[in-house]
């Protein structure tokens, strides 16, 4: 039997492990969107709290797993749907 952690908790630490890329702005992680063409975007870290995000990393996990050959954390979703989910955060 294993210790559940909460999904902010475990999102931080995954988080982590891909923000300290280069040319990341302090308090964002950068993540990649789309199909066939990855684009990277800046997410802010207060995002984790937020359960539509914490969904996406848990796709990301599920499709992917966290050992990604772009060496950054791919989230599973067209570029414009996470533009609209990244939108609809900031409000």
């Amino acid at each position: 039997m294993g210790i559940k952690m909460s999904p902010l908790i475990q999102g931080t630490r995954i988080l982590r492990r891909f923000s300290n890329s280069g040319g990341v702005p302090k308090g964002h992680c950068a993540v990649y969107v789309g199909e066939s063409q990855k684009k990277r975007f800046f997410v802010p870290i207060s995002y984790l709290s937020q359960p539509l995000f914490q969904d996406l990393l848990t796709q990301a996990e599920e499709q992917f797993g966290f050992d990604h050959q772009m060496g950054g954390l791919t989230i599973p979703c067209k570029e414009d749907v996470f533009v609209y989910l990244i939108s609809r955060l900031r409000s």
